[in-house]
Formats: C-alpha cells, sequence, structure tokens
C-alpha cells in the first residue's frame, strides 16, 4: 500500500482527495501548510507528494527544496498557477510533474500512478546502463548506446543520443526546457530553447512513425518535453 503526503490549505480539495485516494486504497496523510508537510514528510516517508504551491507560511518551491534535501520522492505539484515560468521554477526545483488547478480527479489520479511506478527500483525510470526501453516503433538499448527502428540500427549524432538519454531515463516525466540544455550543453545553455527545438525535430524525424505528431517525444508548450512509451 502507497502512502501519499497531501500539501494544500483548500479544505475541500484536501477533503476530496483523501476520499479519492482512501477509496483506492492508499493511505494519506494531510498537512495545511509547508512547515506541517516538512514535519510530516520525515516522520512518515510517504511515497509520492501531492503538494500546492501557493502555501499559507511559505511558497511550494521551497518545500520541493527542502524534500529534496534528503528524499527523491516523487512530487506531483497541483497549483492554480498557471504561467510557463512558475511551472519551470518547481520542475527545476525537482517536482516531477505539474497539474493545473481545476484538474480533472481521473488524470491527476493517472499522473500519480505514473509517478509511483517511476520510483520503483524496478521500473523503467529508475533503470540501471542495462536497460532497454521499447515502443512499437523502436528499441533503445541505454548500455551499447544504439537506437533500433524496424530491425536497423539509427544513426544519432552524439548530442541527439545525449538528449534522448536523459528523456528515456526520466520515462513519463516532464524534463523542463532549463534542465534538457544544461544536461545536454552545459551549464551556460539554460536559455537556448532553440537548440532543443532543432535537435527534437532531428529525433522526431529519426524515430517518430509520423514526425509531425509525435507519439513519444511529447511538448509541453512553453515548460519542456515528455518521453512516452
Amino acid at each position: 500500500m502507497n502512502r501519499v503526503l497531501v500539501v494544500d490549505d483548500e479544505p475541500q480539495i484536501v477533503r476530496a482527495l483523501v476520499i479519492n485516494l482512501k477509496a483506492r486504497k492508499y493511505e494519506v496523510d494531510a498537512a495545511p501548510d509547508g512547515a506541517t508537510a516538512l514535519q510530516l514528510a520525515a516522520a512518515r516517508h510517504p511515497d509520492v507528494v501531492i503538494l500546492d504551491l501557493g502555501l499559507p507560511d511559505m511558497d511550494g518551491v521551497e518545500v520541493i527544496k527542502g524534500l529534496r534535501g534528503w528524499t527523491r520522492v516523487p512530487i506531483l505539484v497541483l497549483s492554480a498557477r498557471h504561467t510557463s515560468d512558475e511551472k519551470v521554477e518547481a520542475l527545476d526545483a525537482g517536482a516531477d510533474d505539474y497539474v493545473t488547478k481545476p484538474f480533472g480527479m481521473d488524470e491527476l489520479l493517472a499522473r500519480l500512478r505514473a509517478a509511483v511506478r517511476r520510483a520503483e527500483p524496478n521500473g523503467a525510470a529508475a533503470a540501471g546502463d542495462d536497460a532497454t526501453v521499447e515502443t512499437e516503433a523502436f528499441t533503445v538499448d541505454l548500455a551499447a548506446k544504439k537506437v533500433n527502428r524496424q530491425g536497423r540500427d539509427v544513426r544519432l549524432t552524439p548530442t541527439e543520443w545525449h538528449l534522448l538519454e536523459v528523456l528515456v531515463r526520466n520515462t513519463g516525466r516532464l524534463v523542463s526546457q532549463k534542465q534538457l540544455l544544461q544536461e545536454v550543453w552545459g551549464p551556460s545553455y539554460g536559455t537556448e530553447t532553440n537548440y532543443l527545438r532543432v535537435y527534437m525535430a532531428q529525433l522526431r524525424r529519426k524515430l517518430e512513425q509520423d514526425p509531425s505528431h509525435p507519439r513519444h517525444f511529447i511538448t509541453e508548450p512553453g515548460m519542456g518535453y515528455r518521453f512516452e512509451v
């Protein structure tokens, strides 16, 4: 049974989440503010955190940073903040996903299940260097640094491979533009989003069955990219 920590100061949202989560056999703790959230996380060791950014005592981003100081627990942000900058700030601080209020309960629960799966030691996102990730269109062998499509190896440049590798190792997780740029090109390239557009287009052209309607390399406008199997 997985334990969820819900951090939100709106009682009606907390109540709705607690009812829906318990009905699906999750154990649930709830915190109305950041300080309580950090205390409960340390005491109860949740398997996933649902976090509002607009808390009464501190910004939710500070809670993310506090958690990331000692745990890799998946953090699903649930917030009324809509701007790309605010979403990217939360992702860069260490959040794993972002759902905007008002939200659909089914979508939120699906994101929650995905976050829990990725955190499992044997899950694809936690896979080691020997991992092979398969889609219906192509196979990525992380150990051999190869991609095979329809029985043939696909030639990727080192930059294309590095970009693919970062996305595949975060399967199902939104990776911010800044994180991708800094991991692939280096710390001084955090704003060169044109690089990403060019290389993502190349990956789609080489690997997607229909590059103009990508199924595996998904753009989250203004935020980043997500790789889906």
